[in-house]
């Protein structure tokens, strides 16, 4: 048959990519590349091989391995070249001539045909092979891909791939005013170790449920250390919503292993909650990941949060359980930060 680019998604699981790699050998496959990418519910493997098998043979033998989703189409041995070195030359061509960026991002995600939108075309699509990627608020690039859907990694690095033909994100003040939605002003700052009183006592006034869902368990104050760790901007970003000297919210963008993901998190005290504070704050966090340049933000959370459900549904996420039937994890392209609504 001859180059082909395979791509299955699996459940995070040991051993489940030593399955397909030996299906695809036993079907005669020499695996030339290979790259894993998180999706919403679960890891897609993408392979190009040479292999003699027909598509119908590959894809019945990788879903008898655990493959879900499997598609398979033709490759070239273009398709070959090492990807970072093909990504840094892509982000070259963009800084020399960024009125590219349609052409690039359809080199970046071997897209068949890329487009500018703009106003009523924005809107999202119910169609996993078209992808649109937000330039300006009133602007974007559509990509389409026949046969191969883009997964949440890919929309991410293409987010990535858009902040480089952009002029320099403008440096933020200390203090940003949100205005919620009952038109109460909160001024939101970074977390520093002035305020660990005021944390503390924040934590104090939250219910058990509303601590319960933070930190997965109702104890009155976060493990010794948390809060050191919290304002170390080498490990996290943190702010703080304030109101009348108190503080009334804490969110945190958490640092994990993986250098291009991070975590958020939220506690926002009980007579604050659902009137926007949350979402504000996510949106904040989002733009902060994407500035810090990671390509994904996951967030945690118990099953019974129907409150954190709602606000991760409402900035695009998708949230799929884990092997804990009673947690859920929700993950966000960084480059795909939500507007905040505006007020009529």
């Amino acid at each position: 048959m001859g180059f082909l680019r395979i791509r299955t998604t699996v459940d995070e699981r040991p051993g489940r990519l030593a399955s397909l790699t030996a299906a695809l050998a036993a079907k005669g496959g020499n695996i030339l590349g290979l790259t894993v990418q998180p999706d919403a519910d679960g890891t897609v493997d993408e392979f190009v091989a040479d292999i003699p098998a027909s598509a119908d043979a590959v894809r019945a033998a990788l879903e008898a391995a655990g493959g879900r989703r499997v598609q398979v189409v033709p490759a070239t041995a273009h398709e070959l070249t090492d990807e970072p070195t093909r990504v840094l030359l892509l982000a070259s061509r963009l800084r020399a001539a960024p009125w590219r960026l349609p052409e690039v991002l359809a080199d970046l995600l071997r897209a068949d045909d890329a487009r500018w939108v703009y106003g009523a075309e924005l809107s999202d699509l119910p169609d996993p092979t078209l992808l649109t990627v937000p330039v300006a608020p009133r602007r974007a690039v559509r990509l389409r891909r026949i046969g191969l859907p883009f997964t949440l990694t890919e929309s991410a690095r293409a987010a990535a791939l858009v902040r480089l033909a952009q002029p320099p994100a403008e440096t933020l003040p200390a203090e940003r005013p949100v205005v919620l939605n009952d038109g109460v002003e909160v001024r939101v700052r970074p977390l520093t170790p002035l305020y660990r009183e005021a944390v503390r006592d924040l934590h104090d006034r939250c219910s058990p449920d509303s601590r319960r869902f933070r930190y997965f368990t109702a104890a009155p104050s976060p493990r010794p250390g948390m809060f050191d760790r919290l304002c170390d901007r080498g490990r996290c970003h943190s702010l703080v919503a304030g109101y009348d000297g108190q503080v009334v919210a804490m969110a945190n963008l958490l640092f994990s292993p993986d250098p291009g993901t991070a975590e958020m998190a939220f506690l926002v005290e009980d007579r604050w909650q659902g009137r926007g504070l949350g979402g504000a704050l996510a949106r904040m966090l989002l733009g902060e990941a994407r500035d810090l340049g990671f390509a994904e933000v996951r967030a945690t959370l118990l099953s019974d949060n129907a409150r954190m459900r709602r606000l991760l549904l409402s900035l695009g996420a998708t949230p799929a359980y884990t092997e804990d039937p009673g947690v859920l994890e929700a993950r966000i392209a960084a480059g795909a930060a939500v507007p905040a609504p505006r007020k009529a």
